[in-house]
């Protein structure tokens, strides 16, 4: 059975998998030319460029090393998807990102944020920046995305004597509507699907309570960033820490760039230094599966999109 990886991976990690594997992995790239390393593989782990599914006539399972799938979607609606089981890192990145969202809204509650950059520009403030400051301590916190991550992070948020409202794939825009008027926070953990792409239009960025932050560790097509950019330029949105754009990467002429009280952390949230490592073991894990006939972890359904 042949396995095609398309990671970069340390060669103590190549031995992990040539462990289970044995004589039978090819290494490549993940886009360009359809390498002719593809041909015959029956496995591919990483995210290969799409349209090599279609060339691909041998494979029958894709393990992606990223949790969001959109860009394959199309394809495997078609004839690829009669045959190959695409699984993803469900759950992968539930600690990073959770503790990533929290630091960038303790950063702008406490101004960390202002601290760095006048650290940059070896300029004091001090007493001038605390009445500017807000405790995270009883905040009312609206939660957009109630998966794995949408959980942990609320775990997080427990002793801070938080007041949640928590808005899973069911979710009703009268009663989110109401919550973003009351919320101090509002943080954006859903994935991209119809039902949440744009759900943060012009509209109901307007509903925000005056000086409220937002987060957006979802995807980029769930907010309207030049709404966005406009509330935080104003002052009517109180700051904003955004994981993900519509585009990536994001323009140097974007003007997310340029507007004050945003931190951009770059999609970098789910990252830690054994992430590569981590990911061979998922994949060692479901390779094992997938050798004895046992049902795969992290099957994904391109219906849903998630």
């Amino acid at each position: 059975m042949k396995t095609y990886v398309a990671l970069d991976l340390a060669p103590a990690d190549r031995a992990r998998i040539e462990a289970v594997a044995p004589g039978e992995v090819v290494y490549g790239p993940d886009e360009g030319d359809i390498p002719a390393a593809l041909a015959g593989a029956e496995v591919v782990f990483g995210n290969i460029a799409p349209a090599w599914l279609d060339a691909a006539s041998a494979l029958r399972w894709l393990q992606l090393s990223s949790v969001g799938f959109g860009e394959y979607c199309d394809v495997l609606a078609g004839p690829a998807g009669a045959r190959v089981t695409a699984t993803n890192l469900a759950g992968f990145f539930d600690d990073p990102v959770a503790e990533s969202i929290l630091a960038g809204l303790l950063a702008l509650l406490r101004g960390i944020d202002r601290a760095a950059v006048l650290k940059e520009r070896a300029e004091w403030e001090g007493d001038a920046m605390r009445p500017t400051f807000a405790l995270l301590k009883g905040a009312r916190v609206a939660i957009f995305g109630h998966g794995a991550i949408g959980r942990r992070f609320a775990a997080l948020l427990a002793p801070f004597g938080c007041r949640l409202d928590t808005f899973g794939s069911g979710w009703q825009a009268d009663a989110l509507d109401a919550a973003l008027g009351e919320a101090d926070i509002v943080v954006a953990i859903a994935p991209h699907t119809p039902a949440t792409a744009g759900a943060f239009d012009a509209a109901r960025l307007a509903r925000l309570k005056r000086g409220a932050l937002l987060a957006n560790f979802g995807r980029g097509s769930l907010i309207d960033e030049a709404a966005l950019a406009e509330g935080l330029v104003s002052g009517r949105i109180g700051g904003a820490v955004l994981d993900v754009t519509r585009n990536e990467p994001l323009p140097p002429q974007d003007p997310l760039w340029q507007v004050p009280r945003l931190i951009l952390t770059q999609h970098t949230a789910g990252g830690t230094g054994d992430e590569r490592a981590r990911k061979v073991g998922v994949f060692i894990d479901n390779l094992t599966r997938y050798k004895n006939g046992e049902p795969l972890v992290g099957l994904v359904d391109i219906v849903k999109g998630y």
